[in-house]
């Protein structure tokens, strides 16, 4: 069984009923402790001129201090490089803690738990809590995400739902499945189309004036038509009537086209994962008028090189190239 110091309480039952002058045993009988335990304390908190609780609780505090180990955020190059990727670079907690391991993985001092930088950032007055105006959504307090909504029937023409969409798309086994969506901009004077890869997460976005169907299938065609047709199986679109010449598309690109369950976003996960990081940059109700599409490739080249938890702590870069290099050696082969 292990050791447990006397508390405070108990330190001022035992200056009174020394005073009494009762033995140890008896004192120990009182407390519900071991004989020894009693002895211990007396011996090594008390002083010549007798035990006094308040300077025996002190004298402990001080003995145990230099025991307990150091805070994590407490080393320099730790805490400067947690503040930095999220502060500059724009990475959550969980970003920084996963890159971390993988970059230091040899170094303990160097890696911290995600749930250890969120209690520092939202723990008032922690010299980290000014990070809090930097996370993605920086309310003042932590909270639990709340319900979704009802679904309604979708009115797109011809619409092929997810139900229908092989089962190797959800394994994330091969690269060639892409999901889709748009962004909207305040009072809807921009719009972004969002394509991401399923298994690497590269983003492509284009920037659009109008959200009439015929502009958002000609620049999903012109974005994806470079690419390898192996890199071209299906897409999975929102419910949007944005999408509604899907069959444009499919045509065009040789792919199969799908659509997700109306208010069911996790089914395309990656699509809104990537949006919500878009958002960083471009918050809701921010104005699209004046976006370029040079500040829009920008933000896409900081997104694909941004670590994700998904990538065990890659790049969308990283695994794109990854995929690449694959690709070529299977054709030599």
């Amino acid at each position: 069984m292990s050791y447990v110091h006397c508390t405070l309480v108990e330190r001022g039952k035992l200056e009174v009923l020394l005073s009494q002058g009762m033995s140890y045993a008896g004192i120990a009988r009182l407390l519900g402790r071991h004989p020894s335990t009693v002895s211990r304390e007396v011996r090594r908190n008390g002083s010549p001129s007798g035990y006094r609780a308040e300077r025996a609780q002190k004298r402990c505090r001080a003995r145990r201090k230099p025991c307990r180990p150091k805070a994590k955020l407490e080393h320099a190059p730790l805490r400067e490089y947690v503040a930095e990727k999220i502060a500059e670079a724009d990475w959550s907690p969980e970003l920084v803690a996963g890159r971390l391991a993988r970059d230091y993985p040899d170094r303990p001092e160097m890696q911290v738990c995600h749930e250890t930088i969120y209690r520092a950032i939202y723990t008032t007055c922690h010299y980290l809590s000014y990070l809090r105006a930097f996370l993605a959504q920086a309310r003042p307090k932590r909270r639990r995400r709340g319900q979704g909504k009802k679904r309604r029937a979708s009115l797109i023409p011809n619409r092929v739902g997810i139900a229908e969409r092989p089962a190797v798309v959800d394994q994330r086994t091969e690269i060639g499945h892409w999901e889709g969506d748009l962004v909207v901009g305040k009072g809807q004077d921009g719009f972004i189309l969002t394509l991401v890869e399923r298994v690497s997460r590269l983003l492509h976005a284009v920037k659009l004036q109008t959200r009439r169907a015929g502009e958002v299938s000609e620049a999903a065609v012109e974005t994806l038509l470079d690419r390898p047709i192996s890199w071209l199986k299906t897409i999975t679109f929102d419910n949007g009537s944005e999408f509604a010449y899907h069959g444009a598309i499919a045509e065009q690109l040789q792919v199969a086209v799908y659509f997700a369950d109306p208010y069911a976003a996790y089914q395309r996960g990656a699509n809104e994962q990537v949006n919500g990081i878009i958002r960083r940059y471009l918050p809701k109700g921010a104005p699209f008028k004046a976006l370029t599409q040079l500040r829009l490739d920008q933000i896409v080249d900081r997104i694909n090189n941004r670590p994700r938890k998904c990538l065990a702590y890659r790049t969308p870069n990283e695994v794109f190239q990854q995929q690449r290099q694959d690709h070529l050696r299977a054709l030599r082969d």
